[in-house]
Order: structure tokens, then C-alpha cells, then sequence
């Protein structure tokens, strides 16, 4: 795949900066709650408070084991040439022999925070309904593991488990990819790896508010700073330390940022949402549209006054509790399930 030309950016304000799209006024509550427990300003050296702050998010195996639904293990297996292997949590339906599908997950925290744990409960409310397996990869953090590090271990992951599906009693004609924010950057970055790089067939792509582009200077970008959980200035502290100098410019390579993949043809059924009212929301609809440009398949979902992560901080909220279930119907149809 070639990095040049790359695809403009959402183009930026050339004047005042428009006023940001209201929040839904059930979750602007909430996020008043959320905001007072958040830095005021986004800085590479608050990076170890940052992934003392998500600690609480690591679930446990209580918690994934949702009452005996579930049996949980970790599994190390090899990472990219020359690296540590990569951990693999592996969360499958108890007392069900058959071949499953899958979700190949990768969790969110800017490509700073987080680990294989996180977010991954949600991911278990799917797989509860539809009868899914759940396998969440434990991905190398930047700065330390700047990129490709990140993406190349859940590569790695990924091709294992489509080539041990038989032994995770997997279906591998029917493995979807998935992620959140950053782990939504990450599974569209998958989905070209597994392309480019003639990997495991995937039958679909879940980007729910995706991080994909690291010029950050869209009309969204610049109406969310200072509002919301991830505004401008948090997402150029993500970026950079993804990619240090290299973010913003000419040379970035789609499997870190994949806005700037040149083609999208040829690339599995993408479900995407956003929030209205969040950063992301103009790369995330402009990768949409150039999905359907490319001929491709994509749902698209911008759910009108969500911030960044709505329905992880405010599942009751009606518009959590609709986006959520938009998610399991277009899984559903896609697996047949």
C-alpha cells in the first residue's frame, strides 16, 4: 500500500471555530460527573497517572465469568518477529461444543492506557446474546512501543487465533474484529493489514468511535477542545506519543493512522459510530463515506449529542442503551446469529 498521496482531512475552520453540537442533556449530567475525575490538560508525562486512573477498568475473572457463562483463560503466544509474545484473554461460552463465531477485540486508552481487560465486558454482553467467543489481545503501549509495535501484536494475536480457531472451537469463516477508540484505530488498521498482507478472511469490522486520523484538525476537533472526555489536546498527546514527531505530517503510514489508507476497496463490512458531539466525529463519518466510495459496505451510527465513550460512562442513559443495541442487531445480521 503506498502512503502518498494521502487523503485530506476533514478540512479545519478558516474562521471563528463553530459553536460544538449540545450534549444530550441526560448524558451531559453524567459527564459533569466524569469531567471533575479528568486532567484539565493532556501531557506525555501524565501518562502514569492516566494508567493509574483506568486501573479500576481491569475486570476481573468474577466479572467475565458473568455468573458461569463464560470460561476465561489467558494464553501467551507468539508476537511479531523479534518481540515478546502477545497475551491473549480468551472468554468462551461454557458447556458449548460447536464452533463458534468470534470477536477479536482491542481495547481502548488512546494507544497510552489500558490493557486486554478493558472493555471487554461490554464486548461479553454480545457474546452472551449471540452466542459468540470473545478473544481480547494485550497490545504493547506507546510511548515506550511506539508504532508499529501496537498494531503488529494484535496482528500477531489475530493470525493465531484464525489458525488455532479448531482448538478455541471457532468458527474462522466468521471472525469480527473490534475495538474502541483507540482499539477502533486499531481493528480498521487490522482489517488492512489483513488485506494488504493476504491474513485471515474477517467477516466484518465493529469502529465504535474510532481514533483514525492523526492530523487531528477537523471542524469536530476543533469545536471539542475543552469539552468532552478526549478533546483536541488529549488526542495530539495519543498521537504523538504513537508516533512522536511524525504526527500530522506527510509520512504516516495507514496502519497507524488508517485515514490515511489511499484504498479501502476490498475490505470487510464496517459498522461505525460516533457521538455528535466529540472529536472524532468528522474522521469517523469521512471514513465511512470513503468506505461506500470504494464500494465497500458500512453502517453508520452518529448519535446526536453523545461525547466521547457515552455509553461506557452512562450505560442507562436511553441513547447508551439504543447505540448499544444498535451494535448486537447489525452483529446479528451479519453472523446470522
Amino acid at each position: 500500500m503506498t502512503v502518498e498521496p494521502t487523503p485530506a482531512v476533514p478540512p479545519a475552520p478558516t474562521g471563528p471555530v463553530p459553536p460544538a453540537p449540545p450534549f444530550d442533556p441526560e448524558l451531559a449530567a453524567a459527564l459533569e460527573l466524569v469531567a471533575e475525575l479528568l486532567p484539565t490538560a493532556y501531557t506525555l508525562d501524565l501518562i502514569p497517572q492516566l494508567r493509574e486512573g483506568v486501573g479500576h477498568m481491569r475486570a476481573s475473572d468474577e466479572v467475565l465469568r458473568r455468573g458461569g457463562a463464560f470460561q476465561i483463560e489467558e494464553r501467551l503466544v507468539p508476537g511479531p518477529e523479534g518481540a515478546p509474545d502477545v497475551s491473549l484473554l480468551i472468554c468462551r461460552p461454557d458447556g458449548v461444543s460447536a464452533p463458534l463465531p468470534a470477536v477479536y477485540y482491542m481495547h481502548g486508552g488512546g494507544m497510552v492506557v489500558g490493557d486486554n481487560r478493558m472493555g471487554v465486558p461490554d464486548a461479553l454482553e454480545w457474546a452472551e446474546e449471540l452466542g459468540l467467543v470473545v478473544v481480547s489481545v494485550e497490545y504493547r503501549l506507546a510511548p515506550e512501543h511506539p508504532h508499529p509495535a501496537p498494531v503488529e501484536d494484535c496482528y500477531a494475536g489475530l493470525v493465531w487465533t484464525a489458525k488455532n480457531a479448531d482448538q478455541l472451537g471457532i468458527d474462522p469463516e466468521r471472525i469480527v474484529v473490534a475495538g474502541a477508540s483507540a482499539g477502533g484505530g486499531l481493528t480498521a488498521a487490522l482489517a488492512l493489514l489483513a488485506r494488504d498482507r493476504g491474513g485471515p478472511e474477517l467477516i466484518g469490522q465493529l469502529l465504535m468511535c474510532p481514533m483514525l486520523d492523526d492530523r487531528n484538525d477537523s471542524v469536530s476537533a476543533h469545536q471539542m477542545t475543552g469539552l468532552g472526555l478526549w478533546d483536541r489536546s488529549a488526542n495530539a498527546m495519543g498521537w504523538s506519543a504513537l508516533l512522536g514527531e511524525a504526527s500530522g505530517g506527510p509520512d504516516v503510514s495507514p496502519y497507524a493512522a488508517p485515514a490515511r489508507a489511499t484504498d479501502l476497496s476490498g475490505l470487510p463490512p464496517a459498522y461505525i459510530d460516533v457521538g455528535s458531539a466529540e472529536t472524532f466525529r468528522d474522521e469517523d463519518v469521512a471514513y465511512a463515506a470513503r468506505l461506500w466510495q470504494a464500494g465497500g459496505r458500512a453502517e453508520l451510527h452518529v448519535w446526536p449529542g453523545g461525547f466521547h465513550g457515552f455509553d461506557e460512562f452512562a450505560p442507562q442513559a436511553q441513547l447508551s442503551q439504543d447505540s448499544r443495541a444498535a451494535r448486537v442487531r447489525w452483529l446479528r445480521r451479519l453472523l446470522g446469529a
